[in-house]
Formats: structure tokens, C-alpha cells, sequence
């Protein structure tokens, strides 16, 4: 693994490469294979140094909620749930069946990895 200053060091090379790399760049240029090398570099420092925790099933719901505009009696129906059975999952005072998970899976595209955490 690279150093804390080596990977300062890519962060500003990177902002360098960015300002003359961009989607018309040939992949075989210097530039992009560098940056394509950096940025790698840099990506694996930072899954080890700050590494990011998977968000909870409830706020990823709640996430898709507001992205589609859902109410909880919107996200019943399309569940084929009752309004409070889905206000018990959101406040965690009730745990999501494995009809309910699927459906999430389904009809909200969450990850089965999230929902099975």
C-alpha cells in the first residue's frame, strides 16, 4: 500500500491529468494510462484508509422513497403491504419478512447484499 504522502502526492497528479484527459482521449495516451494507474492507486488507499460503511436497509428505503416519490402508502401498495406495517419497518419495530425483502429486491432495485445485512 502506497504512503499517506504518496497518495497526496496522486491526488494532485490526478487533478493535473484531469485538465488534459477527458472522454476523447485515446486509452493507449501516456496521460490516460497514467491517470488509469493513479487513480487505482489511490482508490485501493482509500477503501484500507477510510473505508465506507453499507448505508441500512431503512435509510436505503427511504433513499428510493423520496428518489420516486413514494409515500408510505404508495411503497404498501407496490409492496402489496399494509401503510402501517411499512411505518413498523421504518421505525425498526418490526423486522422485514423475506416476502417483503424480495419485494424491496424487486420492485426497488435494493441490493440483496443490503438487504441481507
Amino acid at each position: 500500500m502506497i504512503s499517506e504522502n504518496t497518495y497526496k502526492k496522486h491526488l494532485l497528479r490526478i487533478d493535473e491529468l484531469l485538465k488534459v484527459v477527458d472522454n476523447n482521449t485515446p486509452i493507449d495516451s501516456v496521460d490516460y494510462i497514467e491517470l488509469d494507474s493513479i487513480s487505482d492507486l489511490v482508490a485501493d488507499y482509500e477503501d484500507v484508509v477510510y473505508p465506507m460503511a453499507k448505508p441500512s436497509l431503512i435509510d436505503v428505503i427511504k433513499l428510493r422513497m423520496e428518489e420516486r416519490g413514494l409515500k408510505q402508502k404508495d411503497l404498501a401498495e407496490l409492496l402489496g403491504t399494509t401503510t402501517s406495517r411499512i411505518s413498523e419497518y421504518i421505525k425498526g419495530k418490526r423486522e422485514i419478512t423475506l416476502q417483503i425483502a424480495k419485494q424491496l429486491h424487486l420492485q426497488l432495485n435494493i441490493d440483496a447484499d443490503i438487504i441481507l445485512q
